[in-house]
């Protein structure tokens, strides 16, 4: 077995190696083919300092960044050349590539950057934390009650943009003196205002489950994925009735740390084809698309590990039941809407189709959704998130000119 794993290593660095130097080559071509950016042309960076493995983080921010560049011009400074490589060949925002120190030093003496985004807590973040005169902004890549969203991390940030009442309570009991009134922004979920793409299959009697599992984790505490434990018998069910269809999108991380995990997510997406060519009316879909919207528009229920996935349904306002995990050793934050939400237990993944019958016609269930929707997000009318994303930054801007006009005027008595 050691010789085994030895082996899988050997083969997965050699496979990364080759698709780094496959990037670097496209990535300099780009970047050659585009020329630099304008200078003094930005005054909004997004900071992401991973790989390509993570760009789901960044990707949930597209349309809502591309947006608020209408009025603040917004720019990536990427630090790794996987991670820009991707960034380029999305082609939805203009990217400064930055692999050292002294390049992001030259992208901030090219620009007069005011904010700087954050959408996760790379530890490469504290490279930039170091450069004053302008606000260091958590806006994260998701609301969700898991351990992550407690951090004391978030008090090495100027500001968090948060989702709403819950964010802020979750904040209050965890971090010791933080000023959440002048340090958060309650801006609800704007990629809700922005659901993008259309379902690929036309709108019939079906009903439509979306399962989207989270990964395996990296520790126990962290153990919420879904697919081993209930994955397979969930899925078998529904594709069982022919009055359903399942949209199965799967965590792009899914499998990297337990082989297990990995054959098991193949084993479902082998049963959604075989179903489809059993029934081609059927149109099950194995969801890999980068961007997220139409899934969770499109279908009647959502079944859920626990993860930011819940959360981007519940801005929704739409029904959704929730994978209770296996593992006794994980971290279930049930202060919040995981104390009445809608479980499912591993032992009752074979009963999907009641459950999801009880969950969409209960009316115990319907109220209990509309409180929590409120609670984590507010107002959900379309555009209101978006609003007050807006309405965050230019406070920020607000803030950013009273600072500079105090700096200028100190400068000016001293001179």
């Amino acid at each position: 077995m050691p010789l085994v794993r030895d082996a899988r290593l050997a083969v997965g660095l050699l496979r990364k190696a080759v698709a780094t130097r496959g990037a670097r080559r496209d990535l300099h071509r780009a970047l050659a083919a585009r020329g630099p950016l304008p200078e003094n042309a930005f005054r909004i960076a997004v900071y992401f300092a991973d790989g390509a493995v993570n760009m789901y983080q960044m990707r949930q921010w597209y349309a809502p960044l591309r947006e608020l560049a209408r009025t603040w011009p917004v720019v990536v400074i990427s630090r790794t050349i996987r991670g820009s490589d991707a960034l380029l060949k999305d082609g939805e925002l203009p990217v400064a590539f930055a692999p050292t120190v002294r390049d992001v030093e030259r992208v901030l003496d090219e620009q007069d950057i005011r904010l700087v985004f954050y959408v996760n807590q790379n530890t490469r973040n504290f490279q930039m934390f170091r450069y004053g005169r302008r606000w260091h902004v958590f806006i994260n890549h998701g609301e969700s009650d898991k351990m992550y969203m407690t951090t004391n991390q978030f008090k090495a940030y100027d500001y968090a943009f948060v989702a709403g009442d819950a964010a802020r309570a979750r904040l209050s009991r965890a971090l010791w003196d933080y000023d959440l009134d002048r340090r958060t922004f309650s801006i609800g979920r704007p990629q809700a205002d922005h659901a993008v793409g259309e379902a690929p299959f036309a709108d019939d009697e079906r009903t439509v489950v979306l399962y989207a599992p989270t990964w395996e984790g990296d520790r126990p505490s962290a153990h919420y994925g879904s697919v081993r434990t209930h994955g397979e018998a969930l899925v078998a069910a529904l594709l069982a009735t022919g009055r359903h269809r399942v949209v199965y999108r799967p965590h792009p991380r899914s499998g990297v740390v337990d082989p297990e995990y990995g054959a098991a997510n193949a084993r479902i997406i082998a049963a959604l084809a075989a179903a489809n060519r059993a029934d081609p009316s059927a149109q099950h879909v194995h969801d890999t698309s980068p961007a997220l919207g139409w899934q969770l528009r499109s279908a009647d229920l959502a079944v859920l590990d626990i993860s930011a996935m819940v959360y981007d349904r519940l801005a929704f306002a739409a029904p959704l039941l929730i994978t209770r995990p296996s593992d006794p050793e994980a971290e279930v934050d049930e202060a919040g809407y995981l104390s009445a939400c809608e479980w499912l237990d591993a032992d009752s993944s074979g009963d999907i189709v009641a459950e999801t019958d009880r969950v969409l016609r209960d009316p115990e269930a319907v109220a209990r959704l509309r409180h929590w929707v409120q609670h984590y997000f507010g107002d959900t009318a379309p555009g209101a998130s978006t609003a007050r994303f807006h309405a965050a930054v230019a406070e920020l801007m607000r803030r950013w000119d009273t600072w500079h006009a105090r700096e200028g005027d100190r400068a000016s008595r001293h001179s």
